[in-house]
């Protein structure tokens, strides 16, 4: 892995350990390493990708309304890409991006994140 990636890998897993903590986990992760992004070139550029959920978080909506301000400070972008059937929130910073849905059923939340693909 080349060291920017590493960086934003690394950047990306201490954000989402917080924004999980954040939802008062456990935080159940469901990937966490290298994946080959080019299914065209397999091999040629790799990422680096990040999932948790969180089946029972506390006050989900409230949670996440409070980190978007404090994200944002940070550096990150937010953009609100929410639907009927769950809040989305998507995060971007410095080619790392993150993206927190919460559904408005269930109250569920699953966290998924990413760095920008670079060359291997």
């Amino acid at each position: 892995m080349t060291p920017e990636l590493t960086r934003l890998a690394g950047e990306l897993t201490s954000v989402i350990d917080d924004v999980a903590a954040a939802f008062g986990g456990p935080a159940d992760r469901t990937l966490d390493g290298e994946l080959d992004c080019d299914p065209t070139q397999p091999g040629h550029l790799l990422c680096w990708q990040y999932g948790v959920r969180l089946a029972d978080p506390a006050s989900p909506e409230t949670s996440l309304a409070s980190l978007v301000p404090a994200l944002r400070r940070d550096g990150w972008e937010a953009q609100d890409r929410s639907t009927s059937r769950e809040h989305i929130t998507r995060f971007s910073r410095d080619g790392a991006d993150f993206t927190i849905h919460v559904t408005r059923a269930g109250h569920a939340v699953a966290i998924i994140g990413s760095t920008r693909p670079v060359p291997a």
